[in-house]
């Protein structure tokens, strides 16, 4: 297991950060052991959970097909429906969208290889992931990928509540494999996936999926 590189300079600045609070705690306690040694437990295991957000599984797809759309992150699938898709292809797709809580993996995979025909990065607000608007309203990104059969799917990072930065490493004519990192989302949020009506889903409602691991549907 690696550490992500999105958190190289997060975890020292609370590392930081842990050892000022925990010093000044003890010189203000360092009579009293019980209280400091318990405020030093519990500063630790803050910290390791801190170092565990941005934890990087090396995960690779052996057998690529691009007919097979891998999830691109770890977590829970909470919709699966019939959309109307307003912003590049303008008319019905299934959306498939994977929740990611605090204590999953947060780096993003690309679901299919190909080429990315189209990229956007929106601003917006930071309503809670489950939240139905937070698919237009929230930051997010858009990111369309055609693959080697003129397919098109729609890849969509969202930020949520508690997540307030988006990485993302798409632009529009990168050629890009099934598996490459699409990107991280820092401290919980969601991915959505918008693929053409016919494809065929494999996953159901509340299953819990893996990143470059599970595969949600065929196209």
């Amino acid at each position: 297991m690696r550490i992500h590189k999105e958190g190289y300079i997060v975890i020292l600045i609370f590392g930081l950060l842990i050892i000022l609070i925990d010093t000044a705690f003890y010189l203000t306690t360092k009579t009293i052991p019980v209280l400091y040694i318990t405020f030093f437990a519990i500063s630790a295991i803050f910290y390791f959970f801190v170092i565990r957000f941005f934890r990087h599984p090396i995960r690779t797809i052996i057998n690529k097909d691009n007919n097979k759309i891998y999830s691109p992150a770890d977590g829970k699938i909470v919709v699966i429906e019939k959309i109307t898709e307003p912003e590049y292809f303008n008319d019905e797709r299934i959306q498939i969208s994977v929740f990611m809580s605090p204590l999953n993996v947060h780096v993003n995979w690309y679901p299919i290889g190909g080429i990315i025909k189209y990229f956007k990065y929106h601003k917006g607000l930071h309503l809670v992931a489950y939240d139905p608007k937070s698919s237009t309203d929230n930051e997010h990104t858009t990111t369309i990928i055609e693959n080697a059969n003129k397919k098109e799917i729609l890849v969509k990072q969202i930020a949520g509540k508690v997540a307030r930065r988006i990485i993302y490493y798409a632009k529009k004519n990168l050629k890009i494999n099934q598996g490459d990192e699409l990107g991280f989302i820092k401290f919980g949020s969601r991915v959505d996936i918008i693929l053409p009506l016919n494809a065929k889903i494999l996953v159901k409602l509340d299953q819990k999926v893996e990143g470059n691991k599970t595969i949600i549907a065929e196209i």
